[in-house]
C-alpha cells in the first residue's frame, strides 16, 4: 500500500469552506482564536491555558498575523514584548466559534461550560448570537461571558482562574503575570 502524504492545502477544491480551512482549519488554531475573543493577548498566556507546544503555538501566531486575524503588538520595550490583538477579521469568526461550541455541547458533552449573554439586558444569546428580548444580533463586544456550572472552580492555571469572571468578550484578560 502506497503512503500518501497529507496535503497542506485544497488547491483542488473550489470552495470558499476549503480557503478558509488552509487558514484556521490546522489544529490548535481555532482554540487560539477563541482564546483571543476570550481576551487572551499574550504568548505566555495562549501556552498556560491552552497546553500548546511552544513550536505549535509560534506558527499559529504567525499564520494568523500573517493572515489578519490577529495583531502583533508592542506592549513593552525592555525586553521586548508583544502581544497579539484579535482583528476585525478574526471578530468575523465568532459565530463559527459560537456555532461549533453549541454544537459541540449538544452532541458530545451536556455539562455548561460558559454562559454568554446580552451585556445590555442579560439574556442568553440565541442559537445565531442573536437577543431573543431585545431582537437584535449581539455585537461581540456587547456579549457578556459567563462561568457555568461545568466549569472547574480551582483551575491550576492563571488564564482559567481569570476566566472564573464574568467578562465582556474581547475586553484584555489581566492574569497578572508578565
Amino acid at each position: 500500500m502506497e503512503d500518501m502524504a497529507l496535503g497542506k492545502d485544497y488547491a483542488t477544491q473550489e470552495c470558499s469552506i476549503a480557503r478558509a480551512l488552509e487558514i484556521v482549519g490546522e489544529r490548535w488554531t481555532l482554540l487560539v482564536v477563541r482564546d483571543a475573543l476570550y481576551g487572551v493577548r499574550r504568548y505566555n498566556d495562549f501556552l498556560v491555558h491552552l497546553g500548546i507546544p511552544r513550536a505549535v503555538l509560534a506558527a499559529r501566531l504567525q499564520t494568523l498575523t500573517e493572515e489578519g486575524i490577529l495583531e502583533k503588538r508592542r506592549y513593552q520595550e525592555s525586553p521586548p514584548r508583544d502581544e497579539y490583538v484579535i482583528t476585525d477579521r478574526g471578530i468575523g469568526l465568532w459565530p463559527t466559534i459560537r456555532s461549533l461550541s453549541r454544537w459541540g455541547r449538544e452532541h458530545f458533552d451536556e455539562t455548561r461550560l460558559r454562559w454568554f449573554r446580552h451585556a445590555d439586558c442579560g439574556t442568553e444569546l440565541g442559537s445565531y448570537g442573536e437577543c431573543p428580548a431585545c431582537g437584535t444580533v449581539v455585537p461581540v463586544e456587547d456579549v457578556l461571558m459567563e462561568p457555568g456550572p461545568g466549569l472547574d472552580p480551582d483551575p491550576a492555571d492563571p488564564v482559567s482562574r481569570a476566566l472564573l469572571k464574568p467578562r465582556r468578550l474581547l475586553q484584555p484578560l489581566e492574569t497578572g503575570q508578565v
